[in-house]
């Protein structure tokens, strides 16, 4: 418990350092239809840092966040024909959501920062979007061999939206909502559900924005 305890704290003092007041980049979707708390978009194509972690909802979210967040502050190595000022490491802007998901044999796509139940009941995939500048020409090379970059095509996403707790329950609750909204629009959902966070762990939590996505 207090080891748990000292991993969200120290992913809560990683969020709050390195995020800037201004407002922080999303992925970019056009919305399709809006029935509030339900929304149907289409992504653009994206380009996201992803891992695949152990443990619960809880370890699991600040492992892979400790991961990736060290990739983007500096753990990485900037290619050769980057156009940089030939420096050995570079840091990449935060963009929201995190997102988190059960993962499966083969991996959904998905959008923000993301964790999926992969291989196994306590496995999860996490992952960010990088921001929208980036190509995978010029994103630097992380050092962490946990640490994928993926290119992700246009796709189109179920989402309702909710504020409050993130829970496992809750994230199951939505997931169950969301499901009967798509099968009420005859829309086949595709992969795992996706939670995504667009907000840090300490923000107060009816402020909070959360999303529970479903591929169709």
């Amino acid at each position: 418990m207090v080891k748990r305890a000292r991993q969200a704290i120290i992913s809560s003092l990683i969020f709050l350092v390195s995020t800037p007041l201004m407002a922080l980049e999303e992925p970019k979707y056009t919305v399709i239809e809006s029935a509030a708390p339900f929304e149907l978009r289409q992504y653009a194509p994206m380009i996201i840092a992803e891992v695949t972690v152990d443990g619960d909802m809880s370890e699991a979210g600040s492992k892979g966040f400790r991961l990736i967040a060290g990739y983007i502050f500096g753990k990485n190595q900037v290619k050769a024909n980057a156009s940089t000022d030939a420096k050995s490491n570079q840091k990449i802007a935060m963009t929201v959501p995190v997102t988190m998901e059960p993962a499966s044999e083969k991996i959904a796509m998905t959008a923000p920062v993301t964790m999926e139940n992969q291989a196994g009941p306590n496995q999860w995939r996490m992952f960010f979007v990088m921001p929208s500048q980036y190509t995978l020409a010029t994103l630097p090379t992380p050092l962490s061999p946990e640490v994928k970059l993926k290119e992700i095509p246009a796709h189109h996403k179920a989402v309702i939206s909710f504020t409050g707790f993130n829970s496992q329950e809750k994230t199951q609750e939505k997931t169950a909502e969301l499901k009967a909204w798509m099968k009420s629009k005859n829309l086949t959902p595709l992969g795992e559900p996706q939670l995504a966070r667009y907000n840090p762990p300490w923000s107060i939590p009816f402020l909070r924005r959360n999303e529970v996505m479903l591929d169709y």
